[in-house]
């Protein structure tokens, strides 16, 4: 099997939590191949994250760990894979954008999961 990147929402943010145990069920995560993130990364070295908790600021994603995308993160975050030319044809992209668009509507924190 391919790498995946995992991405969900996160419904209750904790600021306090450490988010590193692997819980993709709980936030009910879409996958999306890795190489799409390879395609994006200048654009992603420029986004405001944190890695495994609120209290470990960073940009970018944790290739291999966890990543806590911020609601002031995510239209930026969108716009990078909108920007891809299989944006409209990608299932996987599509369930991504979807994922995105309903948290940044209901301002809600999004993990990212790495290989």
């Amino acid at each position: 099997m391919a790498c995946v990147a995992e991405f969900g929402i996160i419904d209750q943010f904790e600021t306090d939590k450490d988010y590193s145990k692997y819980e993709p069920e709980t936030y009910h995560c879409i996958a999306i191949a890795d190489d799409f993130l390879n395609d994006w990364w200048d654009d992603l070295s420029l986004i405001k994250t944190y890695f495994h908790s609120y209290n470990r600021p960073n940009l970018a994603l944790a290739r291999w760990g966890v990543t806590l995308i911020p609601p002031e993160s995510l239209e930026a975050f969108y716009s990078i894979v909108l920007k891809d030319k299989q944006s409209k044809s990608s299932s996987e992209l599509i369930d991504l954008m979807v994922l995105l668009r309903r948290a940044i509507n209901e301002k809600k924190y999004v993990i990212h999961y790495g290989v």
